[in-house]
């Protein structure tokens, strides 16, 4: 629906929003592992390192040549796995453009549990909300959509480009299109019957933004800021 390409908000307390950077290569890295074949088929691996509702609740078990992490551990793994080169793209797209913001709210260490945090609640929303599927779960939508949010709560005035439907470029305030983002999240959660996209894992991410963004953020980022840019 949505693509962001720019911002143009300048950091005030960061010279480098070295961890955004540093998990959009980490999730790059990832993939090129994993789609090069290198580690085995990637399937495979999707399977082994993702969260598997049916395993996490015990309702299933893998075969023993999959169970290489324990289960807990692939709430981890399985955000820097991804199912193709598109998913990839958009989840690092969106955590370019407001990654290193939300960064810069909340300084390097505190944004790192932040992403983690979201990305950790997505997947339980997923695990919750689809208990008895043997689907994986891989990517970082948990942990992006909780950056997203959070720079709806800390630049709502700002303005974005990007662009719409993928190929019709716009500039628009971040209330609107993130909202409009959100809002379809949560009714693709509510109503879609795609298997194949983890809309609880979104909307999982999305409300630990809620509670974590304001817990997180630098005493003197304000929440609301007024800038236009």
């Amino acid at each position: 629906m949505f693509l962001p390409l720019h911002d143009g908000v300048p950091l005030r307390h960061l010279t480098r929003p070295y961890v955004t950077y540093g998990l959009i290569g980490l999730n790059a890295a990832a993939f090129l592992i994993v789609w090069s074949g290198l580690v085995g088929e990637a399937n495979r691996i999707d399977t082994s390192l993702g969260v598997i509702p049916a395993v996490v609740w015990g309702k299933a078990e893998l075969a023993a040549h999959l169970s290489i992490v324990p289960t807990y551990v692939t709430f981890l793994t399985g955000m820097f796995l991804h199912g193709g080169f598109s998913h990839l793209i958009g989840n690092m797209l969106f955590l370019w453009v407001f990654g290193d913001n939300v960064e810069d709210a909340m300084g390097h260490a505190r944004f790192a549990v932040f992403y983690l945090a979201c990305g950790f609640a997505g997947a339980l929303a997923f695990a919750l909300s689809n208990p008895e599927t043997q689907a994986p779960l891989i990517g970082a939508s948990g942990a992006v959509s909780g950056v997203v949010v959070a720079y709806l709560m800390l630049y709502p005035r700002v303005t974005v480009f990007g662009l719409v439907f993928n190929w019709l470029p716009i500039s628009i305030k971040a209330l609107y299109c993130i909202g409009a983002w959100i809002l379809l999240q949560i009714g693709a959660a509510l109503f879609s019957s795609d298997a194949q996209v983890g809309w609880w894992a979104h909307v999982g991410g999305m409300i630990a933004a809620l509670v974590l963004t304001p817990a997180l953020k630098r005493r003197e980022a304000a929440l609301f800021d007024p800038r236009t840019s």
